[in-house]
């Protein structure tokens, strides 16, 4: 436990034999369950952690179970909420509780049945973490690419001022541009700036990393089954909680690479499907939160932009055929003179509404 509350960290694991162990070894004491999910490996990976749970790596005094809600008549809501909840497990991918202790075993080992995806894979552990009331619960990579002694000032926001989500920044970090490889970082670079627009929290950065803390009424406010599968989860965890107006905060992260693990992300095919993900995301964050949810002026100003915006493209069109001489009898002053002002006001539109985005969601900040 940490200042009293219950701490779990989920680790989803692929193919993470040869780490797997270290991350376990190296697991602070304050941590009370390691929530490992076997993400369907083809090597040893569950077979270590199953080594690991005869080992005292496994000992904790920390008795955790599924809570049971009494029934009565003022909390008919909070039962038919209960029922909605069981009934989540079937929307993840099948999966299987190794673990013959569950409430006292410290290491429990959740194993997918096909491959999830990393995201998958994570959403699995926050779904056994909901569950069973976990106060805080962090993520950490299967491949001890995170430093275990940052998991403490990671989780205490949480804990202590009652931040919803606290993520790590490696960006921050005096080393990132040189530690970093290069090809990370400047996709990692154009991922941020994209979930900036995408989720509404304008002030993040280093958007790819999975050092994360979450609290148990931030996992609440999402379906965990809904959040994305792969790569581009961190970027659809940020924008589902910015529609549920979740507060959020980042820590200094050092970067680590090169002890051992190897990527299993391409980064040629990561970006073009997370930028799709985020130009999905972008409207339904839009739609969701300023319009369903609560309506706001900067809902009209983003949808105003972009529709001035492909009107002006015909006009745009007609002026370059003038300039190819493709059209002859044309008025090219007019047209150019109504692409002029269709593009300055959606301009405009889209500067009003991203400014006003950003002054609503400062109150997100903590």
């Amino acid at each position: 436990m940490l200042n009293g509350k219950k701490i779990a960290v989920v680790v989803p694991a692929y193919n993470e034999e040869s780490q797997i162990g270290m991350v376990i070894e190296t697991m602070p004491d304050f941590v009370d369950r390691i929530i490992i999910v076997n993400d369907n490996s083809t090597d040893k990976t569950e077979a270590v952690v199953e080594e690991f749970l005869k080992t005292a790596h496994n000992n904790s005094k920390t008795v955790i179970e599924k809570k049971k809600i009494e029934s009565t008549k003022y909390n008919q809501a909070d039962i038919i909420l209960e029922e909605l909840n069981s009934k989540e497990l079937d929307y993840f991918a099948p999966s299987e509780l190794i673990n013959s202790n569950p409430k006292t075993d410290r290491i429990v080992l959740i194993s997918n049945k096909k491959n999830a995806g990393v995201g998958g894979s994570i959403a699995r552990g926050y779904k056994w973490c909901k569950d069973h009331d976990i106060d805080c619960s962090a993520v950490m990579a299967g491949d001890g690419q995170m430093d275990p002694d940052e998991l403490e000032s990671i989780c205490l926001p949480v804990i202590d001022e009652g931040i919803d989500y606290v993520k790590g920044n490696r960006l921050i970090h005096g080393s990132a541009y040189q530690y970093i490889p290069k090809v990370r970082f400047f996709g990692n670079s154009i991922l941020s700036l994209l979930t900036k627009i995408a989720s509404g929290y304008w002030r993040v950065s280093d958007t790819q990393t999975g050092y994360t803390a979450i609290s148990l009424e931030a996992l609440k406010s999402i379906k965990l089954y809904d959040i994305y599968k792969r790569y581009g989860m961190p970027n659809d965890m940020l924008v589902k909680l910015n529609i549920a107006f979740c507060t959020i905060r980042e820590v200094p992260i050092k970067p680590v690479y090169r002890i051992g693990e190897q990527s299993k992300m391409k980064v040629g095919k990561v970006i073009p499907r997370i930028s799709f993900l985020l130009f999905r995301s972008f409207f339904k964050r839009l739609w969701v939160k300023y319009f369903i949810k609560d309506f706001h002026p900067l809902f009209i100003l983003y949808n105003m932009g972009f529709l001035l915006f492909f009107v002006s493209i015909p006009f745009a069109v007609r002026i370059i055929s003038y300039l190819l001489g493709g059209i002859s009898g044309e008025r090219p002053i007019l047209h150019s003179l109504m692409f002029v002002f269709l593009i300055v006001s959606s301009f405009q539109s889209l500067l009003f509404a991203m400014w006003m985005d950003i002054q609503d969601n400062e109150r997100l900040y903590k």
